[in-house]
């Protein structure tokens, strides 16, 4: 036993001596030929450096997209009635939302955070000049503005006061205030008449990203209370309601068990409905996700170049170096080791240009950031990536020349002038 573990030592000791032969051997034959190093390296410094940055831009992008997306609301859900008629004694009754609804999901949903009912009306909106545009007004409650995450950018919003004492109170959007009054400032404390009853105007607000009109909340577009807008239907029923949860990760739960509060409420062959943005947060990371695939293969291709130089290179090199192998093979060298010898400077020349190139990738966005302040995401496994592929580049285009060097006659590479 004592007799097998001294030969292992040894054999041990000779392969550590021969891997530090082959090493010291590779910076020599690079320190003799700098300037080829360098080009060939440099190829591997591009292509490392850009697939670091792709990642980086693709991350960024991602982060932009869903930060857009998680500004209309990700903890939003809204309920809808679609319909589902009682017909009796002839008669057709529609079985819609009520602000009853608003208090019983309050009170048997935990996770919901705010909530508010929406009453869409199409009145006309008379002002101080006497004249009258047909506008869109939304009855909401004060919680509303959570719930859409809405921004005042003048005056204020209306609260629970004044939505307790049915004040008539509006807030509107830019676009309208501009249109009235010639800007946002100006509008606030004008006075407005909504089918003949008058409003003060207390605020200005708008959505935290631009939907063009894509949701309920057009370009122009008057809030008021929901106590007050119940005047002008004369009923306590509603089409939608909106909720936001405690936490975008229960946005899902929370809607389902709001529409099982809802259905428990309403008749059996009435249709509710509950939408979440979190389908389309999911779509949204594919698509980004996607792009920075297809990002990465065009940045691959870079990659490929580099490794064909460096083949090339080595190719050369092993035809330079013939009469070296001739005697490294005649003083006993093996095939596996002039094998390695080669095969470890194409990875020696990668390597080191996937390092140079991951510190330029890693540092500009770091640098960036210092300079902008702007917070650019950085992937520590995109920097792992590359050093691999660097790695397996240099593996893969550097298995032919040291190939073709071990397998050449010693006799002949003697000869070789």
């Amino acid at each position: 036993m004592a007799a097998v573990s001294f030969e292992r030592t040894i054999a041990s000791a000779k392969r550590t001596m021969v891997l530090s032969e082959i090493a010291r051997l590779a910076v020599d034959s690079f320190l003799a030929s700098k300037v080829r190093f360098v080009l060939t390296a440099l190829g591997m410094v591009i292509g490392s450096a850009s697939l670091i940055l792709v990642v980086t831009i693709g991350l960024t992008g991602k982060a932009y997209v869903l930060s857009l997306l998680e500004s209309i609301g990700t903890n939003e859900v809204i309920v809808d009635y679609l319909g589902g008629n009682n017909v009796s004694a002839g008669k057709s009754e529609q079985d819609f939302l009520t602000i009853e609804d608003v208090a019983a999901v309050r009170q048997q949903v935990p996770g919901v955070l705010a909530a508010s009912p929406l009453l869409q009306l199409h009145d006309t909106v008379s002002i101080g000049d006497g004249s009258v545009r047909d506008t869109l007004i939304l009855g909401v409650d004060p919680e509303y503005k959570v719930v859409r995450n809405l921004k005042v950018t003048a005056g204020r919003f209306f609260d629970q006061e004044d939505d307790f004492t049915h004040a008539k109170l509006a807030v509107v959007t830019p676009m309208l205030a501009k249109i009235l009054y010639g800007s946002p400032d100006q509008a606030v404390g004008q006075h407005i008449s909504i089918g003949g009853i008058p409003f003060s105007i207390i605020g200005v607000f708008k959505e935290s990203v631009d939907t063009f009109g894509q949701t309920e909340i057009a370009d122009q577009t008057i809030l008021i209370p929901y106590p007050v807008a119940r005047y002008f239907t004369g009923t306590d029923s509603v089409k939608e309601i909106y909720f936001s949860t405690t936490s975008s990760r229960n946005v899902e739960s929370t809607a389902q068990e709001i529409l099982r509060v809802i259905q428990t409420r309403h008749r059996a062959t009435s249709v509710y409905t509950v939408q979440t943005l979190t389908a389309v947060l999911t779509v949204a990371a594919q698509i980004t996700n996607a792009l920075t695939i297809v990002l990465l293969l065009i940045s691959s291709v870079t990659l490929i170049v580099s490794g064909v130089g460096i083949m090339n290179i080595m190719l050369a090199n092993v035809r330079a170096r013939i009469r070296e192998i001739g005697i490294r093979k005649a003083v006993g060298a093996t095939y596996r080791e002039i094998r390695m010898q080669f095969l470890v400077e194409a990875i020696f020349i990668s390597l080191s240009g996937g390092i140079v190139g991951t510190i330029l990738g890693l540092g500009v966005p770091i640098a960036i950031r210092l300079v902008t302040g702007f917070a650019i995401p950085v992937s520590i496994w995109s920097a792992i990536i590359a050093l691999a592929t660097a790695t397996l580049i240099g593996v893969i285009f550097g298995t032919l020349p040291a190939t073709r060097a071990a397998q050449m006659d010693p006799v002949e590479s003697l000869k070789y002038e």
